[in-house]
């Protein structure tokens, strides 16, 4: 015997001033799995730690290693993934490569991710 599924309505949110059909809207799905793996990379201590310096000043490899006190093969493959999520973008001078955030909102997003972090619970 096949049962019929019987769906209550819903109850209203009490106190909740919005219009029951107001229609909410969601980013394009392209722009989602973008931003999903934005955080993705911020949520890697190292890369973050990496992506820090940059919010300070344009660098090349050699400086970041020196800094983050890591070896060339990891800040590059670091680096790699950081461009391919659009995330630093790279300049070429001479022999050198010289990183830096790909935008402000990187570097807004940085800056409110630690200053979250900074907050103590009340």
């Amino acid at each position: 015997m096949a049962h019929e599924l019987h769906h209550e309505p819903l109850p209203e949110c009490a106190g909740h001033p919005h219009e029951p059909n107001a229609p909410l809207e969601l980013p394009s799905p392209e722009n989602t799995v973008r931003a999903a793996a934005i955080f993705r990379a911020l949520g890697d201590v190292s890369r973050l730690n990496l992506l820090c310096l940059l919010a300070q000043r344009e660098m090349c490899v050699t400086e970041l290693t020196e800094q983050l006190q890591d070896n060339l093969p990891a800040i590059s493959q670091r680096l790699k993934l950081l461009r391919a999520d659009r995330i630093v973008v790279a300049r070429r001078q001479g022999k050198h490569i010289y990183y830096s955030l790909a935008d402000n909102h990187i570097s807004q997003l940085i800056a409110n991710g630690l200053a979250h972090g900074a907050e103590h619970d009340h």
